[in-house]
């Protein structure tokens, strides 16, 4: 497609870029999967009132920057007040993760990752989730990174066979599978310990960011919240080796029913 490049360095982690008014359009109405949207602020002419119509319909991020940021973000120098990053990997829906989980005859078992902004921290929870048996991960769509190449590269090729969803509203995601019988756990070090927690049956862990942890809203609507118990001076886990460490309870947990 003219107008597409590949970019993979910097903060521009996506596998694609897409440039221009034309290129962006016709991946949108393609459906391809786009994480963000970049639009020149103030920019109104009948063009790119259809790419934001385009894009709200499918959900996709819009961010209003100035021309000083595009012009930074593009290599062509012809961005037109457009520029779209476009995901590495397809996103699934949790209603597949569900089936997959009922197809083994296993209870469902995801991972919820609230703002995680680190690809790397990304790409080694996917990694985590696929080793674990896990039967996907789902992340928001804003204040969050996507399926990056950055991700791909450290998830070691476990997107390949770990489907990631992603959606608008965690609290309200998380409200629907409640009503279909999955509990929720959070990580906080303010929580009861993993281990007098009963973990098992259908669950979803939720992994907080990296500098503020699980947002307030999503902590409320968790069943449980779990503490990892920690002997050091230092009382903070990055957010993968935390996740990798509750984890692999709930698989101990899972084995023990066995």
């Amino acid at each position: 497609m003219q107008g597409e490049r590949k970019e993979e360095t910097g903060h521009r982690e996506h596998t694609l870029v897409i440039e221009g008014r034309n290129a962006v359009l016709e991946a949108l109405r393609s459906d391809r999967t786009l994480d963000r949207l970049f639009i020149l602020d103030g920019c109104q002419d009948g063009p790119v009132r259809t790419i934001v119509r385009e894009a709200k319909k499918r959900d996709v991020v819009l961010d209003f920057v100035a021309k000083e940021r595009l012009n930074q973000m593009s290599q062509t120098g012809k961005h037109q007040g457009v520029i779209a990053y476009a995901a590495a990997y397809d996103y699934a829906e949790i209603s597949d993760m569900l089936k997959a989980a009922e197809e083994k005859g296993e209870a469902p078992f995801l991972l919820f990752l609230d703002g995680i902004e680190d690809p790397h921290n990304l790409g080694a929870l996917i990694r985590t989730a696929n080793i674990a048996g896990a039967h996907g991960v789902v992340i928001p769509k804003r204040r969050a990174v996507g399926l990056t190449a950055t991700v791909a590269k450290t998830s070691a090729g476990a997107l390949n066979y770990t489907p990631v969803a992603r959606v608008t509203n965690l609290v309200r995601t998380m409200e629907e599978l409640k009503e279909q019988g999955m509990w929720f756990v959070c990580a906080d070090m303010d929580g009861e310990t993993m281990y007098d927690l009963n973990l098992t049956g259908p669950i979803g862990l939720v992994i907080g960011s990296e500098g503020n942890g699980v947002s307030r809203l999503v902590k409320e609507n968790c069943d449980f919240v779990a503490s990892i118990p920690m002997r050091g001076d230092i009382t903070s886990l990055n957010a993968s080796v935390a996740g990798g460490i509750l984890t692999y309870e709930i698989v101990r947990q899972r084995l023990g029913q066995k």
